[in-house]
């Protein structure tokens, strides 16, 4: 897993296919509470909209509904921001690579502290997740 000051969040290289990665990321979310409200499938809307060919690339909207409420409670505008996003993208090496937001990166533009305890304990919960993953 790395992560610095210059990137959104964690990057977590996976030896698995695609279809697997998907599955597992999916299923680690579930486990830190998040459930996935919207795929967006990358490389089939590229090849249908622009007839663009484009290596596996999915989009995953994570939400937490605790998070999402107690946020949206304390914050309304930050549903700009929802949900986390989570990305599964196989690299031209054919290696897989899952990069999960730091909510704290990106609650950081509402610059609003009643967000903090939230996008912290949000954030606990994804390196979580992508520490699981990496042990996959």
């Amino acid at each position: 897993m790395k992560t610095n000051d210059d990137q959104l969040g964690n990057y977590v290289h996976l030896k698995v296919d695609f279809d697997t990665a998907v599955t597992r990321t999916i299923d680690t979310l579930k486990t830190e509470g998040f459930g996935v409200l919207t795929q967006i499938d990358v490389k089939d809307t590229f090849k249908q909209k622009l007839g663009i060919d484009y290596l596996p690339y999915k989009i995953l909207g994570a939400c937490n509904p605790q998070f999402a409420h107690r946020a949206l409670t304390a914050a309304p505008s930050v549903g700009l921001l929802l949900p986390c996003n989570v990305t599964v993208r196989q690299l031209e090496d054919g290696s897989i690579e899952v990069a999960i937001i730091d909510p704290q990166k990106m609650l950081g533009v509402v610059n609003d502290p009643r967000l903090i305890p939230f996008a912290e304990e949000a954030r606990t919960r994804l390196e979580r997740v992508a520490k699981v993953l990496q042990g996959m």
